[in-house]
C-alpha cells in the first residue's frame, strides 16, 4: 500500500490538465444540492436532496475514479450516477442509517463505520452486478485493516481545507476533487492488494496439491 504522500502525488499528477473540469463538476454538484435545499417548501427540499444525493455522489466518484485511471471524464459523467438511481439511493440510505445508529453508541464507532463504507461508491461503479447493499458489504471487506491508512490520507488534506476556509470555500472546488481522486488511488491500491493476495493463495494451493 502506498503512503499518503505517494497517493496525493499520484492524484496530483493525473489531475494535470483537468483541474478546470473537476472544479466545474464539483461546482455544479454543489449548485444542484444548494438549489434543492433552497426550495420554498422545506419538506420538498429535504426529499429532493434525499433522492439526488446518492446518484450525484456516485457520479462524482465516477469522475474521480476515471481521472485516476486516466480514462475519459467530463461533466456528463457526473449525471451517470442516475443510471443506477435505485442502487445509489439504497446505498446512500443504508450508509446514513448505519452510521447514525453506530454513532448513537459513541462517536468513534460511527467514524469507524464511515471508513468501513468509504469505498462503496467506487465499488458500485466497478461492479454493476452488485446492489447498493452488496457494494456496502464489499467496501467493508476491502477496508478491513486499512481504515487507519485512509484516515491518515484524509488527515493529510487538513491544510488544504484550512486554506479553503480562508477563501470562503472557493478553493474547495479544487481541493475536494483532488481529495476524492487520492481516495480513488487508495481504492485501486486495495484492489491491487486483493489481487496479489488471491494470486498468493492460488500459488499456495497449487503447491500443496
Amino acid at each position: 500500500m502506498k503512503r499518503a504522500k505517494e497517493l496525493r502525488a499520484a492524484a496530483w499528477e493525473k489531475k494535470k490538465g483537468r483541474w478546470g473540469m473537476l472544479a466545474l463538476v464539483c461546482f455544479i454538484q454543489a449548485l444542484i444540492m444548494a438549489g434543492c435545499a433552497a426550495l420554498s417548501f422545506a419538506v420538498v427540499g429535504a426529499v429532493a436532496i434525499l433522492l439526488i444525493s446518492g446518484p450525484l455522489i456516485l457520479g462524482f466518484s465516477m469522475v474521480c475514479l476515471s481521472v485516476s485511471r486516466r480514462q475519459g471524464a467530463g461533466l456528463s459523467k457526473l449525471f451517470e450516477g442516475f443510471s443506477r438511481f435505485g442502487d445509489s439511493l439504497v446505498l446512500f440510505l443504508l450508509m446514513d442509517i448505519f452510521i447514525f445508529l453506530w454513532s448513537l453508541l459513541l462517536v468513534i464507532p460511527g467514524i469507524i463505520k464511515t471508513y468501513s463504507y468509504s469505498m462503496s461508491y467506487f465499488v458500485l461503479q466497478d461492479r454493476p452486478d452488485l446492489t447498493g447493499n452488496e457494494a456496502r458489504k464489499r467496501s467493508m471487506y476491502l477496508m478491513k485493516g486499512h481504515k487507519w491508512k485512509l484516515f491518515c490520507l484524509d488527515f493529510s488534506f487538513i491544510g488544504w481545507y484550512l486554506l479553503s476556509a480562508l477563501t470562503l470555500g472557493i478553493l474547495s472546488f479544487w481541493v475536494t476533487p483532488y481529495h476524492m481522486t487520492a481516495r480513488a488511488e487508495f481504492y485501486q491500491e486495495l484492489l491491487k492488494e486483493e489481487q496479489e493476495t488471491q494470486q498468493q493463495i492460488a500459488k499456495t494451493q497449487a503447491a500443496v496439491s
